[in-house]
C-alpha cells in the first residue's frame, strides 16, 4: 500500500466530480507536512485554480471535504492559504505498516532476467603499488553504486580494469631486479602489493638522485637550469634502463614476461586481501596487458573507416574540433598505445562479454575530459551506450596535512587505515563499556564492523562530486552523523526486540486496523515508507549520500521516538505490539539500507 499513490489517485477523482475535467497524474503535488502544521501530506492546490476558477481557500476546502468524504485514508484536513493539510488515518496508518512489515525488501525492486544490464568499472589499480585511501573512496562508490543500482530493479555486472603494464611497471621490476636480492613476499613477511611498492618508491629514490647529479654536471657544462633538468631526466641512467625493459616486454621477451608476472601475481594476492577487508569485489576483471592490443586494432580499423587520421610522423589522432574539443591522440608516432587507446579496446571486450545497457565508469574528476572524449569515440566506432555512458566523476580525498604522493611513499596505504579504523573502534567501544559480557571473539567481530561501518560511512556520507577531508577521529563517534551511531542504533532496536521475545511477548501476524497509532509513530511510519523513494532517488542521482542521509535521519527519528515512548512499557498490548513491530521495521530498514552502503551492522554492541 501507498498511501500518497492512493491519496493522489483520489485527488484526480476529486477534480473530475468537483470541476468537471481531468487531470494528469504530474498535476497532482503531495509532499510531506510541514513541522508546523497539523497533518502528514500537504496538496498545492494552485495547479488547480484555472479548473477550479476560484480563490486558492476555497479550492482547497471543496477537495479537502470530498476527500474526508470518500477517501477512507483521510481523517481530516486544514487549509493553509493556497495549500491542503491532510491527517491521514490511523487504520491507513497501520496498513501501511502491516505491508512495510510483510516484505523483507521494502522500497527495494527485484531485477527481472530482462532488466536493464549496468556495468560498474571501478578501483583500477595499478601493480606498482598497493591501494591507498583514494582507492578506498573509489572503491566503497563503486560497491554501493552496484548495490544501489541493482535494487532500481537492474541487473548489474561489477568490473575492474587492472593497469598491470607501463613504464610505471617497468620501475618497481627493475628496482627488485637491481635492489632486491631475491626478495619475496614469503621472506618479507609483507603482502606483495606492499613488497612491489616498497621498489617503485626505491627507484624514484635513486632515479631523483641520478638526476640531481646529471643536472649539476648539465648546469657546469653551461646548460640552463630548465634545460638542464630536462636532459637529466631524459638522460639519467634509471629511466633509460626502465624504458628498455618496457620494449623488451612489448616485445614479448621470456624474461621480462616472467618476471612481471612474478611481480603482478604478488601484487594480486596483495590487492585480494584488501578487498576482502573493504568487502568488495568483481564480477568480472579486465587487464590493461590484454586490451591494448584489442584497442590498437579497434583504432586502425577507425584509421580505414575514415574516422581517424595519420599525421606525418605516423602518429595516429582523432579529430574532435566539430564537437568543440580538439584533437586527441590514439597511438603515438611508434605505434604504442596511449590510455585512451586502452579504454577502447576494452569496450570492445565488455561489449562482446556482455549486452551492456549503460556503463558507469567510477574515476576520479581528474578524469573528466578523458571520459568526454571517450563518450564521443565510442559513439563513433558503434557503441551503442557510448553517447550515453556515465562518467561517476568523484572528487579527491585529503588529509589534514595534505595530499597524498605514491612516488615519495607519502600516501595512506588502505590497509594500514583498515587496521587503524578497527584498532580505534575497539579502543572506544572498551573505553565506554560497550564490550560488557563479551568473548574476545566478539570484540574482535564488533571491532572490525563498527570500524569498517565508520570508515564506510564517513566517505559515503560525502557528496561523491565534492573533495573531502577524512578525519579518522571524527569518524567514530556513537552520537552525531556516523556509521556507529546508525549501528548502535540497530543493536539496540534488536535488544529489545530479544527482551521481548525473552518475556515471551508474541506479535500478531498482522496488526488490527483498530490499534491505536499517535502522532510520532506515523511519523516514524510515513519515514519509513520513504525508503523506496530515497533508493529511487540515490539510482537516479547516482549518490551513494543520499542513502546515507536518509539512514541517519531514520536513525535519529527512532531515536526521538523512543526518548518519548517506551516500547516495552507501553500501557496496554495492543499499544506494545504497535510499537514493536514499528522498531522491527526500523531496524530492518536500516539494516537495509547500509546494506547497499556495504556496511554491516552487528546484533549487538
Amino acid at each position: 500500500m501507498d498511501i500518497q499513490k492512493q491519496i493522489s489517485s483520489s485527488v484526480i477523482k476529486a477534480v473530475k466530480e468537483l470541476y468537471g475535467q481531468d487531470v494528469p497524474e504530474k498535476m497532482v503535488q503531495l509532499q510531506k507536512t510541514k513541522k508546523e502544521f497539523e497533518g502528514s501530506l500537504t496538496l498545492v492546490v494552485f495547479p488547480f485554480l484555472r479548473i477550479s476558477k476560484k480563490k486558492p481557500e476555497d479550492t482547497a476546502q471543496e477537495i479537502g471535504q470530498w476527500l474526508k468524504e470518500n477517501e477512507p485514508a483521510v481523517a481530516g484536513f486544514n487549509v493553509v492559504k493556497g495549500f491542503l493539510n491532510l491527517s491521514v488515518s490511523s487504520a491507513a496508518w497501520i496498513e501501511l505498516l502491516n505491508a512495510i512489515d510483510a516484505d523483507p525488501k521494502y522500497g527495494e525492486k527485484t531485477p527481472a532476467k530482462d532488466a536493464p544490464l549496468v556495468m560498474i568499472e571501478y578501483s583500477s589499480p595499478n601493480t606498482n603499488k598497493p591501494l591507498h585511501l583514494g582507492h578506498v573512496r573509489n572503491n566503497l562508490l563503486g560497491w554501493s553504486l552496484a548495490q544501489i543500482m541493482e535494487a532500481n530493479g537492474n541487473r548489474v555486472v561489477k568490473t575492474n580494469i587492472v593497469n598491470d603494464r607501463g613504464i610505471h611497471i617497468c620501475k618497481s621490476m627493475l628496482a627488485w631486479l637491481k635492489w632486491g636480492n631475491g626478495e619475496t613476499p614469503e621472506s618479507s613477511g609483507k603482502k606483495g602489493d606492499h613488497l612491489i611498492g616498497d621498489y617503485y618508491v626505491a627507484f624514484d629514490k635513486h632515479y631523483r638522485e641520478e638526476v640531481k647529479e646529471l643536472k649539476a654536471q648539465y648546469i657546469a657544462e653551461g646548460m640552463g637550469e630548465e634545460d638542464a633538468e630536462k636532459k637529466a631526466k631524459d638522460e639519467a641512467p634509471l629511466i633509460k634502463e626502465a624504458h628498455a625493459m618496457l620494449v623488451k616486454w612489448e616485445k614479448g621477451d621470456p624474461e621480462v614476461r616472467a618476471l612481471w608476472k612474478k611481480m603482478n601475481d604478488w601484487v594480486y594476492a596483495g590487492f585480494d586481501q584488501t578487498y576482502k577487508a573493504l568487502g568488495v569485489g568483481f564480477d568480472k576483471i579486465y587487464y590493461e596487458s590484454n586490451t591494448y592490443l584489442i584497442g590498437k586494432k579497434k583504432v586502425e580499423e577507425g584509421l580505414e573507416k575514415g574516422l581517424f587520421f595519420r599525421k606525418p610522423d605516423n602518429s595516429v589522432w582523432a579529430d574532435l574540433t566539430k564537437d568543440g574539443l580538439d584533437q586527441k591522440l590514439l597511438l603515438r608516432s611508434d605505434g604504442t598505445s596511449v590510455y585512451m587507446t586502452q579504454d577502447i579496446g576494452t569496450a570492445e571486450m565488455r561489449f562482446a562479454d556482455y549486452p551492456i545497457d549503460k556503463m558507469i565508469y567510477v574515476v576520479g574528476n581528474e578524469q573528466n575530459y578523458h571520459f568526454q572524449v571517450l563518450s564521443i569515440l565510442l559513439d563513433r566506432l558503434g557503441f551503442k551506450w557510448g553517447k550515453e555512458l556515465v562518467h561517476f566523476s568523484y572528487g579527491m580525498v585529503e588529509l589534514p596535512n595534505g595530499k597524498m604522493k605514491s612516488r615519495e611513499g607519502t600516501v595512506v596505504d588502505a590497509d594500514d587505515l583498515i587496521a587503524a579504523m578497527i584498532d580505534d573502534a575497539r579502543r572506544t567501544s572498551e573505553e565506554l563499556g560497550k564490550f560488557k559480557d563479551m568473548t574476545d571473539a566478539e570484540r574482535n567481530e564488533i571491532a572490525r564492523i563498527v570500524g569498517m561501518g565508520a570508515l564506510k560511512y564517513f566517505i559515503l556520507k560525502v557528496d561523491a562530486r565534492k573533495n573531502m577531508l577524512f578525519n579518522p577521529a571524527e569518524s567514530i563517534d556513537f552520537n552525531g552523523n556516523t556509521g556507529p551511531f546508525i549501528q548502535y542504533t540497530y543493536a539496540r532496536i534488536r535488544s529489545i526486540l530479544r527482551k521481548a521475545e525473552t518475556e515471551g511477548i508474541a506479535l500478531p501476524e498482522k496488526l488490527a486496523p483498530t490499534m491505536p497509532v499517535n502522532q510520532k509513530e506515523t511519523e516514524l511510519i510515513q519515514k519509513i515508507s520513504e525508503f523506496g523513494a530515497a533508493v529511487e532517488q540515490a539510482g537516479k542521482d547516482y549518490s551513494p549520500s543520499g542513502i546515507a542521509n536518509y539512514c541517519y535521519e531514520l536513525t535519529k527519528e527512532f531515536n526521538q521516538f523512543y526518548h518519548d515512548y517506551s516500547i516495552l512499557g507501553a500501557d496496554n498490548e495492543d499499544e506494545k505490539a504497535v510499537r514493536l513491530v514499528l522498531a522491527r521495521n526500523v531496524a530492518k530498514t536500516l539494516r537495509n539500507g547500509m546494506a547497499l552502503l556495504g556496511i554491516e551492522v552487528p546484533e549487538r554492541m
